[in-house]
């Protein structure tokens, strides 16, 4: 795959977007770590990002949660469902609202998180899928 030979890695779990990715799960040098944007600038360059990794624990339980709103997508985009279902709203889906919880304290960027620039390249698959997203992270050193 060409995003792969350009040096981009796969994104699992989006947990913030705003005109653009703003926090989730990506691989970073090959293993998974959450993102949080620094700053948000509507121009056409790469974002800062604070990147920790993520226990193999953390990944299991992002992952079931990312399943359960992939799942509910598919669902709402076949217009069978409608946003009112959206289990990120609490009192939807009590799987969902229990991992909500146990993932929370994972999700808190640490002191000791790395600063790294992220580049984002889109794919054309579906936007959102069981196995993570359309767009992929290519990771450099800030400043």
């Amino acid at each position: 795959m060409q995003l792969i030979a350009d040096g981009f890695e796969r994104v699992y779990v989006e947990l913030e977007w705003y005109s653009g990715p703003r926090a989730g799960l990506a691989d970073v040098d090959g293993k998974p770590h959450y993102f949080q944007g620094l700053d948000w600038d509507d121009a056409d360059e790469a974002d800062e990002y604070s990147v920790w990794p993520a226990s193999d624990a953390a990944v299991e339980l992002e992952r079931e949660q990312w399943a359960i709103f992939a799942r509910w997508n598919e669902r709402h985009e076949a217009g069978t469902v409608g946003p009112e279902t959206h289990p990120g709203q609490g009192g939807i889906d009590a799987r969902y609202d229990e991992l909500a919880l146990l993932l929370a304290p994972y999700r808190q960027a640490p002191d000791n998180a790395k600063l790294l620039v992220g580049e984002v390249r889109f794919d054309a698959g579906a936007r959102y899928r069981a196995e993570g997203l359309d767009y992929w992270f290519r990771w450099r050193p800030s400043r």
